[in-house]
């Protein structure tokens, strides 16, 4: 959606929101000007509204301080958007953002936390691991912002990184791991298809690739692979698929897959290529905060 849309929407949004306030003080001055006597003559004032063989509705008036209490509510529904953002496409008299608000609350919270992170500052990121009260607050940072995706265990998913294990895609180093949560990553396998050529050539590279890995394959045409793997392939996962942390390449060598090892999977990689992307933490964590949770998934793989 465009900036041309989006302005379009907020005055639809402000046009419907001030027709309904003053549909509303219409109506009820309408309702207003009719003069209706309080009766409890039946017979001459039932709306013909029956309910269990004898409770009738009668048309008398609604109470005054009925009424009042819905033009308080419009006068405040008014009030409250002039001075609030409320309409979106007025600034409001109070000048009131939940942009500022929410800088203000943040920097509140980070004042008031500053002197827990001091403690921390001093430690390596190693030594940081083998800190309780480190590892707590890691921990409750770790479960608001990154357990989404990672899990609260650290095991990942489909698509997800496993963070407890050796394995890692740009480097299991504690810096490299503050690195990519400060700064995010952003993975992406361009499809191959055409490169590789015919659906059996794409098969052949499919089968050595479930070779380098040890498992189960066609080891005719895993031969046949192999070449058409180390012209294409070979730039990014190395020679001998290892991989390449640089780039973000995976290890093909081992057991560890990100969206699975089956043919069909591989073959899925191969034809239509893979894009994942971790945003980048810095605008959401202070840099003490990303050090400290850093470290605390740093010790998922090394718990000893």
């Amino acid at each position: 959606m465009n900036d041309f849309q989006i302005k379009a929407v907020a005055w639809a949004v402000a046009a419907v929101t001030v027709l309904s306030i003053l549909a509303c003080g219409v109506f009820l001055f309408s309702q207003a000007k009719k003069k209706l006597k309080v009766s409890l003559d039946v017979q001459s004032n039932s709306t013909g509204h029956v309910w269990d063989e004898d409770l009738q509705e009668l048309n008398n008036p609604m109470p005054r301080w009925w009424m009042g209490l819905f033009v308080l509510t419009l006068l405040f529904a008014a009030g409250y958007l002039a001075w609030y953002p409320g309409l979106v496409v007025v600034e409001g008299s109070s000048k009131w953002t939940s942009k500022d608000e929410y800088t203000r609350e943040r920097a509140a919270v980070e004042a008031k936390a500053a002197p827990l992170f001091a403690e921390f500052a001093q430690l390596s990121l190693e030594d940081m691991a083998k800190h309780p009260k480190a590892m707590d607050m890691g921990q409750r940072i770790f479960l608001n912002n990154c357990a989404q995706c990672h899990g609260s265990d650290g095991r990942g998913s489909k698509g997800f990184p496993n963070l407890t294990d050796r394995d890692w895609l740009y480097g299991g180093e504690p810096e490299t791991i503050r690195v990519s949560i400060e700064q995010g990553r952003n993975g992406a396998m361009p499809s191959m298809a055409a490169a590789v050529g015919s659906s059996e050539d794409q098969r052949a590279v499919a089968q050595y690739v479930l070779s380098l890995s040890g498992r189960e394959n066609d080891s005719l045409r895993a031969q046949l692979g192999r070449a058409k793997f180390k012209e294409i392939c070979a730039a990014c996962h190395g020679a001998d698929g290892k991989g390449n942390p640089a780039l973000g390449a995976p290890n093909l060598t081992d057991r560890v897959w990100l969206y699975g090892g089956s043919e069909k999977v591989i073959l899925e990689t191969i034809r239509n290529g893979r894009e994942n992307h971790m945003p980048s933490h810095a605008t959401i964590l202070t840099p003490e905060q990303i050090r400290v949770v850093a470290s605390y998934v740093w010790r998922f793989s090394h718990q000893e």
